[in-house]
């Protein structure tokens, strides 16, 4: 790495689910010699899905080009998918950064844009298998990359992607210090956290929960795979 400052953006839009974003930033926040931002339609605060506010640094209109971008998920992802301002822009940074970071539904935005197709992605159990509908081949890994492209599962995974893609572009030594640093150390309580080894009345349980978002998600990814068809994905 230069020792000019490199720059990490990270998306910010209303309904993000905010561990998406958060979880990641700390981890590139460590990463020595980077400058980190958070940029949204426009700068100022923005509302999660769970009420938590974060503020962007940077609007659409005066963002840089990042060398690496991150593209978090949540609820919100879905109008995000059907908003043409938010897409081309995901696409003109994703194009040209050197490297590109989707965590849980944040993926699908990144297959908005058409960039995905022919590549390894993955995304929030939930939400993956629409991957497809934009030319990925779908991952059920929690970590899925195919060049420059860094895919995570959902939500907690974010930190443990960030982590390699630290590990990718400063070193292992760096990434195991930031782990360290952070005292990222996961022992979960239970073996419920991947619909292969949650308990099959859990896995139930959690896509019924899941059900009234399904249609809305569904119809966003039919608007932007048919405007990703029609030549226009922004």
């Amino acid at each position: 790495m230069s020792q000019a400052t490199k720059t990490a953006g990270l998306l910010l839009f209303p309904g993000l689910t905010q561990l998406d974003l958060t979880g990641p930033y700390e981890v590139l926040a460590n990463l020595p010699g980077w400058k980190v931002e958070i940029v949204a339609k426009q700068a100022g605060p923005v509302r999660t899905a769970k009420g938590m506010v974060i503020h962007a640094d940077q609007g659409f209109a005066t963002a840089p080009q990042y060398d690496l971008f991150a593209i978090p998920g949540g609820p919100g992802t879905d109008d995000a998918l059907t908003d043409a301002e938010t897409v081309d822009f995901v696409r003109r940074q994703c194009e040209g950064a050197e490297n590109v970071f989707g965590i849980c539904t944040g993926s699908l935005l990144i297959g908005a844009t058409g960039l995905l197709r022919g590549r390894r992605a993955g995304s929030h159990w939930a939400a993956r298998h629409l991957l497809a509908r934009f030319g990925a081949e779908v991952r059920d890994e929690r970590m899925t990359k195919d060049g420059k492209f860094y895919t995570a599962g959902g939500v907690t995974s974010g930190i443990d992607m960030a982590l390699r893609v630290v590990a990718d572009i400063a070193g292992e030594d760096a990434a195991q210090q930031i782990q360290l640093q952070i005292e990222y150390d996961p022992e979960p309580p239970f073996r419920s956290g991947t619909p292969f080894t949650a308990p099959p009345h859990i896995l139930a349980r959690a896509r019924a929960a899941g059900e009234a978002r399904r249609p809305i998600r569904e119809a966003a990814v039919e608007a932007a795979a048919a405007r990703l068809a029609s030549g226009t994905p922004g």
